[in-house]
């Protein structure tokens, strides 16, 4: 007997298990600091994700089941995410820069937000791959649903490849500029 689980579920399940993850890091941030801190690390924290990694990892929270549930575009929520991600950073980062001091992900997001050159790339190729990423995410949603059955047989698919290899390199790019910030990137020391 096979169990089939329906894609909407999935994704509700998905969500769920990733805002237990969010919930569960502020409630230890908190306990360890206080909740106003807990709660501006673990916000912070998120907008490291938002701005610091070239997919759309963080929206993942609102993007995916917004599409879903209401047919919101991904591109459309995406942006909202990058508008609370940019505006709580230029908030910390003017009024209570302290907040930067909590964690390594909030140390490194101020290093990269502090320093234009060369950490500013770091948050352009995350735009860039991020914004590349919902696309693909949005298109393929669109084919799925049969609303574009014509789209690998279009001449819009050889611009897709295009854009999928410059995704590929704005990762690798990225993944240079991550390794001058001095992080270790091998977990097998944990």
């Amino acid at each position: 007997m096979k169990i089939t689980i329906k894609p909407k579920k999935q994704v509700l399940i998905k969500f769920v298990v990733l805002l237990a993850i969010m919930v569960g890091y502020f409630a230890y941030l908190s306990y360890k600091y206080d909740i106003v801190t807990g709660g501006f690390a673990a916000a912070l924290s998120w907008s490291f994700f938002v701005l610091c990694t070239p997919i759309a990892d963080a929206g993942f929270l609102l993007d995916f089941p917004l599409r879903l549930l209401f047919g919101i575009r991904m591109i459309a929520s995406e942006i909202g995410v990058w508008v609370i991600a940019i505006s709580l950073n230029l908030f910390a980062l003017f009024s209570a820069p302290h907040y930067y001091d909590t964690t390594l992900l909030t140390q490194i997001l101020h290093k990269v937000l502090t320093q234009p050159y060369p950490y500013w790339s770091i948050i352009l190729l995350s735009c860039g791959g991020t914004f590349l990423s919902i696309r693909f995410g949005d298109e393929l949603m669109d084919v799925l649903h049969h609303k574009d059955r014509s789209f690998f047989h279009s001449h819009q698919f050889k611009h897709e490849i295009i854009l999928f290899v410059f995704f590929v390199l704005s990762l690798f790019f990225y993944y240079e500029l991550i390794s001058s910030l001095g992080i270790d990137t091998n977990i097998s020391g944990l």
